[in-house]
C-alpha cells in the first residue's frame, strides 16, 4: 500500500538542480506584475461548501461541534478562509517566568502587559464585560468564572457544562469551548455548539480579537509568557495589535503534558526531549525502546501477541514542531548495542547520564534513555543497517503529525496494528521563533480498538515531493498531480504537506468536485470523511484524484516583488544551495547572476546598492525550501 520513502525521496533529492522532478505535472504561474485573478471561496467539504464552515466530528468521544483538527484562522479571517488574492493567471501552563499582569502605558499610549493571558484577560474578558458580576463574575454562570485571579484555571482543559467538550484545549482552538462560543457569535453559523454564542448582550468579539484567542490557544495557551504568531515568523506584533496592546517578544512555551489514557483505554508513547538553540531550525533523528507486552489487556493483542489493535489517537507537543513522525524500524532488541545508534544517555531526568535502553526505569520516572541525537531528514541512514528496514513508510510508521495537538478520532469498526515492543524512531522538524532556547517533547495517546472488522492505513505520497523545485523569484505559481486510491479503498481522513511558501492546497476528484482545501502550511486542515468516500471505480481514471497547490515566491498582495518573501541565497541554511537570478535591492526584481553579480542590481552604475540574492525555490527539508505531500488515509479491503 505505501511507497517506500527512501528510493523515492533519495531520488528526488537527487534531482533537484534549480528545477525539481517532475512528471505531467500541470502548472500555472504569473509574475509579480500578473493582474490578481478572481478569488474563490474555501472549500472543505465538497463542491459550494465554505471554508467558514468547519467539518465536524462525529466520532465518540470528539468534542460537541469541533470542526476538525488544522481548520485555523488565517490572519484577521476566518477559520481557514484564503488570504489576500494572489496574482495568478491561468496561463501556463506555560513555564515561562512569573511575571507582573502589566505594567503603565509606554510613552506611546500604548498599555503593555507582560503575558499573553493577561491583554486577552483585560482587553476582552473586561473590556467586553464578561467578567462582570452579573455574567462570569460572582456569579460564575455556566461554572466559568472570568475574574482575573480565577479564570486561567476555570478556562485551561477545565471542562464545560453541557458538552463533553473542554473550554481550552491547549493546542487546539477547534476543540476549545471558548474560541467555539466566541467564534459562533463573530461568525453566525460558521460552528455548531451547545448552548448560546458568547458574549451575551453585548457585541461580539471582532475579528482580529477572536484570532487572537486562537493564535494564544494555539501557542499552548499559557498562563504565562507571550505567544508569537508562527504566520508572522513567530513576532508578537500582529497578536498586540489585534487586542490594541504592547506585548514583550515571544518566550518559548512548554506546553502542558498530555496525560496518559486510562489502563483500560489506551497507551502513551513519549519522545525523548531536546533542546532547540534560539532562533535555530533543524530536522534531528533520535531513537528510544519501548516494551508494551506487560501493560497491555489480552483482548486488544494480535494472537501471536506481537502487535496490538489501535483505533484512534491524541498527539501534544511543544510548540515549534513542523512535523513529528514516529515509526519502529522494525528490527529487535538485539540491535540495543550496536554502534550505530551511540551511546545512549538520559534526556530529562538524569539528563546525560548513561542508560540501558532495554530497561525502563534506568533514567528514573520522568527521563528516557535515547541514542545520539543526529541532523537527519526524515531518518533516512539512521540507526543499525537491517535488511528490509527501509525508513519511516514501513509498517512501523506509528503516526505522522503536523500541528501542536493533532487529535484523530475512533472510527466505527476500524482498527490499525502497531508493534507491542522495539526501538522508536523520532524524527522531529522543528524551528525556534524565539530569542532564547526552547525544549521539545511529545506526547502520543494511543487508543485500543475494540471493534475491528476494518484495517486503516497512512498512505504518504511523496513521489512528487519536490514539485515546487524551480518556481522563477516574484512569481505565483500553480502545480498539480494525481494521486490514484487503491481499488475499493475507502478514504475517511485527508491532509496535506507544504513549507511556508505553499500559499493554498487543494484536491479534487475525478468529477472535479473539490473535497479538501488548505490556506495554512503551519496547521494545515485534517478532513474527516464520515462517512468514507469509496473508490469503487474499476479504472485508474476513475480512481484519481488532482492534487494542486500555490506556492508564492515574492510577491506582495498589491503584485509588487517583495524582497523578504521570496526564496534568498544568503537566508539558506548550510544544507541547501541556490543560484540567485534576480534582485533583492536596487533594481528589485531585475535578472542578474550569482551571488557575486551586485553590480548588475545596481540602481544606476556604480551605485553599489544592488544585491543579487533571489533564487528559485529549492525543493528540500527546510522551511526555507518547498515541499508537495498528500496524505490520505485509507481503509483497504481485505487481502490489501
Amino acid at each position: 500500500m505505501r511507497k517506500s520513502l527512501v528510493p523515492v525521496l533519495v531520488a528526488a533529492l537527487a534531482s533537484v538542480s534549480g528545477i525539481g522532478c517532475r512528471n505531467d505535472a500541470n502548472e500555472t504561474a504569473s509574475g509579480a506584475s500578473g493582474l490578481p485573478s478572481a478569488g474563490s471561496q474555501a472549500s472543505v467539504g465538497g463542491a459550494g461548501s465554505s471554508a467558514a464552515q468547519p467539518v465536524a466530528s462525529t466520532a465518540a468521544g470528539s468534542p460537541a461541534g469541533a470542526p476538525v483538527s488544522g481548520a485555523a484562522a488565517a490572519v484577521g479571517g476566518a477559520a481557514n478562509t484564503p488570504p489576500a488574492t494572489l496574482p495568478v493567471s491561468t496561463a501556463g501552563t506555560g513555564s515561562a517566568p512569573t511575571a507582573p499582569e502589566s505594567t503603565p502605558a509606554d510613552p506611546t499610549g500604548c498599555r503593555t502587559f507582560d503575558s499573553t493571558f493577561a491583554a486577552i484577560q483585560e482587553a476582552i474578558f473586561k473590556n467586553h464585560g464578561c467578567a462582570n458580576d452579573a455574567c462570569h463574575g460572582s456569579a460564575s454562570s455556566g461554572g466559568l468564572d472570568l475574574r482575573t485571579d480565577a479564570a486561567y484555571a476555570s478556562l485551561f482543559q477545565a471542562k464545560a457544562q453541557g458538552t463533553a467538550s473542554v473550554r481550552v484545549q491547549p493546542g487546539a482552538p477547534q476543540e476549545s469551548y471558548l474560541y467555539l462560543k466566541l467564534k459562533a457569535a463573530t461568525e453566525p453559523g460558521s460552528v455548531q455548539i451547545a448552548n448560546s454564542p458568547m458574549p451575551i448582550g453585548t457585541p461580539a468579539l471582532s475579528a482580529d480579537q477572536l484570532e487572537a484567542i486562537r493564535i494564544w490557544i494555539l501557542g499552548g495557551a499559557p498562563e504565562k509568557g507571550s505567544v508569537g504568531d508562527p504566520k508572522q515568523f513567530g513576532s508578537t506584533d500582529g497578536i498586540a495589535a489585534r487586542l490594541g496592546v504592547c506585548l514583550p517578544k515571544a518566550n518559548p512555551i512548554e506546553i502542558a503534558p498530555l496525560e496518559p489514557p486510562a489502563l483500560a483505554e489506551g497507551i502513551q508513547f513519549v519522545s525523548p526531549q531536546w533542546e532547540l538553540e534560539a532562533g535555530g531550525e533543524r530536522e534531528i533523528c533520535v531513537a528510544s525502546y519501548y516494551d508494551f507486552t506487560d501493560r497491555i489487556p489480552a483482548e486488544f493483542k494480535s494472537p501471536d501477541g506481537i502487535k496490538f489493535y489501535t483505533n484512534g489517537s491524541r498527539l501534544r507537543q511543544d510548540p515549534g514542531s513542523h512535523h513529528y513522525v514516529i515509526s519502529n524500524p522494525g528490527f529487535d532488541a538485539s540491535y540495543a548495542s550496536d554502534p550505530a545508534f551511540g551511546t545512549w544517555s538520559c534526556r530529562g531526568d538524569r539528563e546525560g547520564q548513561g542508560c540501558d535502553p532495554l530497561s525502563p526505569t534506568s533514567c528514573g520516572d520522568k527521563g528516557l534513555c535515547s541514542s545520539v541525537l543526529q541532523d537527519n531528514v526524515a531518518c533516512i541512514g539512521f540507526g543499525p543497517f537491517v535488511l528490509g528496514s527501509d525508513g519511516l513508510l514501513t509498517e512501523g510508521l506509528i503516526e505522522n503529525v503536523q500541528a501542536t495537538n493533532q487529535y484523530l478520532p475512533p472510527r466505527e469498526g476500524v482498527y490499525r496494528e502497531l508493534p507491542i515492543k522495539g526501538f522508536l524512531y523520532h524524527n522531529v522538524h522543528a524551528f525556534n521563533l524565539t530569542e532564547q532556547p526552547s525544549k521539545l517533547q511529545s506526547r502520543l495517546n494511543v487508543f485500543y480498538a475494540k471493534d475491528r472488522r476494518r484495517r486503516l492505513t497512512q498512505a504518504i505520497d511523496y513521489e512528487n515531493v519536490f514539485l515546487p523545485a524551480g518556481i522563477a523569484p516574484y512569481t505565483v505559481k500553480e502545480v498539480c498531480a494525481n494521486h490514484i486510491a487503491p481499488l475499493g479503498a475507502e478514504m475517511i481522513r485527508l491532509t496535506s504537506h507544504t513549507h511556508k511558501r505553499g500559499k493554498r492546497f487543494w484536491i479534487t476528484t475525478a468529477d472535479g468536485t473539490k473535497i479538501y482545501e488548505n490556506f495554512l502550511y503551519s496547521d494545515p486542515l485534517y478532513k474527516e470523511f464520515d462517512p468514507g468516500m469509496v473508490f469503487s471505480g474499476t479504472t485508474d481514471a476513475a480512481r484519481t484524484m488532482k492534487a494542486c497547490a500555490q506556492y508564492n515566491n515574492g510577491v506582495a498582495e498589491d503584485g509588487s516583488p517583495d524582497p523578504e518573501a521570496v526564496t534568498r541565497y544568503s537566508r539558506l541554511p548550510d544544507r541547501t544551495a541556490c543560484t540567485p537570478v534576480a534582485c533583492v535591492s536596487g533594481k528589485v526584481g531585475a535578472a542578474c547572476n550569482g551571488e557575486k553579480d551586485n553590480a548588475t542590481c545596481d540602481s544606476k552604475p556604480g551605485a553599489g546598492d544592488g544585491s543579487c540574492d533571489a533564487c528559485p525555490i529549492t525543493g528540500g527539508p527546510t522551511t526555507e525550501d518547498e515541499m508537495f505531500v498528500v496524505m490520505p488515509w485509507y481503509v483497504l479491503p481485505e487481502g490489501q
